[in-house]
């Protein structure tokens, strides 16, 4: 199995890349946020990578970091969620976008891409908010997707609903109370403030 390429960049097209190891070409499929940062052709490459043998096809999926490739295989576990629609998510939303949504249930987010529409977006949230990567506060990947958004507010925002369902109160109502929030201070907002906010949302009549 392979776990891991490096190579140098032979070929781009708008869902793979073709990488030259040493004189041996490989097809990558990847999501379009991995291809974007793939470099320009000549460029060196490493790629983590997910091996799937389906009957007689093989294929191997390639993604920036291990945190994405995680996900790859989270998304996956949802029903109805194959590679396809997976990488189309991982396309559309990096990985901490994808975790914001999940934990704030912003199931019209997840629905914005191709092929997932607000039946699938709803058991993506259904099925993963009680199972987002243990390392979601630290994100050791997070440098990869630092251009890109969403990864600097991704712990303050998970460890707020958890602190609220600590307190006593519902995954769902903590995610609705710290989304309230979010829309109406904005993202810069650290972790004891969305508490604090998220309480004194959840306190109103």
């Amino acid at each position: 199995m392979i776990g891991k390429l490096k190579g140098i960049v032979d070929e781009k097209a708008d869902d793979y890349v073709l990488v030259d190891v040493n004189g041996v070409c490989y097809v990558v499929h990847c999501s379009e946020r991995t291809i974007a940062h793939a470099g320009k052709i000549g460029d060196q490459l490493t790629l983590f990578i997910e091996t799937y043998l389906r009957e007689d096809q093989l294929k191997l999926f390639g993604f920036a970091s291990a945190f994405e490739r995680q996900w790859f295989l989270l998304l996956q576990s949802v029903q109805g969620i194959g590679a396809k629609l997976a990488l189309a998510l991982l396309s559309k939303l990096s990985p901490g976008q994808l975790a914001n949504a999940i934990a704030l249930q912003d199931k019209s987010l997840l629905s914005k891409t191709p092929g997932v529409g607000p039946k699938a977006a709803e058991r993506i949230v259904l099925e993963l908010k009680n199972k987002l990567p243990k390392n979601l506060s630290d994100q050791g990947d997070a440098e990869v997707y630092q251009d890109l958004g969403g990864a600097k507010t991704l712990a303050p925002v998970a460890e707020a609903i958890s602190g609220l369902t600590n307190l006593g109160y519902s995954r769902d109502q903590a995610a609705n109370a710290i989304s309230a929030v979010i829309k109406e201070v904005g993202q810069e907002v650290d972790t004891t403030k969305l508490i604090r906010l998220g309480l004194r949302h959840l306190s109103k009549p």
